[in-house]
């Protein structure tokens, strides 16, 4: 999704956990953060420099990210490591 950064009338600001670690979390953060930011972002895939360690909840959290938006009404973002991912 393309976000036109001249639709926020106060400074483009995003923030949330390095690594999404549970819903709880999410929604604790996203809540503080909701008068201050833009954009709730949350490490979903986390591609570590040790092969084969934690690597994130995956698409579980897109559920948890979902709820974030559907709670505080702010918009969400991610990063993705790969193709698969995205689908």
């Amino acid at each position: 999704m393309k976000v036109n950064v001249k639709q926020f009338k106060k400074p483009l600001v995003i923030a949330g956990p390095c690594s999404a670690e549970s819903q709880e979390q999410m929604l604790t953060t996203a809540r503080s953060l909701k008068d201050t930011i833009s954009i709730f972002r949350a490490g979903i895939w986390k591609p570590r420099t040790r092969p084969n360690s934690f690597e994130g909840m995956g698409q579980k959290a897109l559920t948890w990210m979902q709820e974030v938006k559907a709670q505080t009404g702010l918009k969400v973002a991610t990063e993705v490591a790969n193709a698969q991912h995205v689908e």
